[in-house]
């Protein structure tokens, strides 16, 4: 039978204590609308419809700028009038399909694929599923009744239960796959005569149990948690993070501190690769096998080859890096950089959109922008490449081979040629041809003794007063008169 999947996601999330919608949140790295969404598509749903209402619009967004526009069907539900409510808002998409209907929840981003293929496979025209966990404290939870066989009776909200029911430790995670006409037939007829005067999901299993097959299906504790709050959120960050760390692992990746490793869901590292503690590897990620990645390096929507080192606190962003490359330590690699063969990058360079060219060495207070830097360069300590003239941003070229001396300024645009010079503390304004050298050096001037005189006068002291000459005044003759 062909599958639709309807996501229940336009609950303010008052507890969040935000201004965003709740399954907008983030829970490692994704808004948790993303987790459900690709575990429908995962299952082959031939329609995905969000139930949505508070930021609709933004919560599309995020779903459409992660698995492109058209991806879902959006149901709008003004009204917040239970689940069961919710699920009724997709009868005008989903009225002709004769098919099954999956139901799961935006804010439920800890469902494992494997428990939902085992729930979608249950499922028939005449046989539903529902997804029970057991919990040691399932307080808050409807419990699911059984009778003296086993089989499924019902569901009791724990407001309505018995002290017996109460300590019933299996609930219902209000996640079901079923006929859809069936659940569209009872959610009409149920109706809301209750203290909220609401439509809940839960009635249509009671008529279930008498009218269909009911097969439950058991779960984790932590699949079927909620992220009602700030606290739930970080819980399910935990639990995502630790899973992806431990696949790595089992794929070969050497990961020195699961508990500090953030990872997001798509990353890709090859065998032997180590990843120290504090690794931040974000978005479309794909590094190569026998790297090392260092305690605190953050990698962003990056692709590394083999046996490339970052060490410890750099910063890589959507930038490419080849094989047996050295990046840091405290090294910026900002979007657009091209990163060859064999370069090394040291401590406090930065480049952006720069390509550095197999063999080039940039190893200490570099900033290269909007480079084009050869083969085999040395860029000296201290140079930078003033790109940006308040207008516009325009390009350096270093040819193969030169070598540009500590404290140059490259002017853009001006270009370097191949196995040119730069000498230290040059300003170069205007290209420099190959072979070369570019000097713009002042003469240096040498005013011997006035660092020891400007010491004695800082301190205060008085310098030794040169002896003066003596000058004898001859005795004037007395004239005789």
């Amino acid at each position: 039978m062909s599958l639709a999947t309807v996501i229940l996601a336009a609950g303010l999330g008052t507890r969040m204590k935000s201004d965003k919608a709740k399954v907008l949140h983030a829970v490692a790295g994704r808004p948790m609308i993303e987790y459900p969404v690709g575990m429908a598509r995962a299952l082959g749903s031939s329609r995905v419809i969000c139930v949505l209402g508070h930021q609709a619009d933004a919560v599309r967004a995020a779903v459409e700028t992660r698995f492109g526009a058209g991806s879902i069907e959006v149901a709008i539900q003004a009204e917040q009038r239970g689940t069961g409510h919710a699920v009724l808002m997709t009868e005008e998409l989903l009225g002709n399909h004769d098919g099954l209907v999956l139901i799961l929840y935006g804010d439920t981003p800890l469902l494992s694929q494997q428990v939902l293929e085992r729930l979608v496979q249950g499922a028939s025209s005449t046989t539903l599923t529902m997804m029970t966990a057991r919990l040691p404290d399932p307080r808050g939870y409807g419990r699911v009744v059984r009778d003296g066989s086993g089989k499924f009776v019902r569901i009791v909200e724990e407001k309505d239960a018995t002290p017996e029911q109460k300590r019933i430790d299996e609930i219902n995670a209000g996640i079901y796959c079923g006929p859809a006409r069936f659940f569209f037939d009872v959610l009409r007829s149920v109706g809301s005569n209750n203290a909220q005067g609401e439509i809940y999901l839960t009635d249509v299993m009671e008529r279930a149990a008498r009218e269909l097959t009911v097969v439950t299906i058991s779960a984790g504790a932590d699949e079927v948690m909620g992220c009602n709050d700030r606290l739930d959120v970080a819980k399910a960050d935990r639990v995502i993070r630790l899973r992806l760390a431990e696949a790595l692992m089992r794929a070969g990746v050497a990961v020195r501190d699961p508990e500090r490793l953030y990872v997001e869901p798509g990353i890709e590292v090859g065998r032997d690769t180590a990843l120290g503690p504090g690794v931040e590897l974000r978005g479309k990620v794909k590094i190569g096998a026998n790297c090392i990645i260092e305690q605190g390096a953050v990698i962003t929507d990056c692709t590394l080859g083999d046996r490339v080192h970052v060490k410890p606190y750099c910063v890589l962003s959507e930038s490419t890096v080849a094989n047996n490359a050295q990046i840091g330590p405290w090294c910026h690699i900002r979007p657009g950089s091209v990163i060859e063969d064999d370069v090394h990058l040291g401590n406090f360079v930065e480049t952006k959109k720069t390509r550095m060219g197999r063999g080039a060495k940039a190893n200490h207070l570099t900033y290269l922008g909007d480079a084009d830097v050869g083969s085999k360069v040395n860029v000296g300590c201290g140079t930078i490449t003033c790109n940006y003239d308040g207008y516009v941003k325009s390009k350096t070229v270093i040819g193969d081979g030169a070598f540009i001396g500590s404290d140059t300024q490259l002017v853009a645009p001006v270009t370097v040629g191949a196995g040119a010079v730069t000498a230290a503390g040059t300003t170069v304004y205007k290209d420099v041809p190959p072979g070369a050298l570019a000097l713009t050096r002042p003469e240096m001037a040498v005013v011997e003794g006035w660092a020891e005189r400007k010491r004695q006068k800082m301190l205060g002291l008085t310098p030794a007063k040169k002896p003066k000459k003596k000058v004898v005044k001859a005795k004037p003759k007395r004239r005789r008169g």
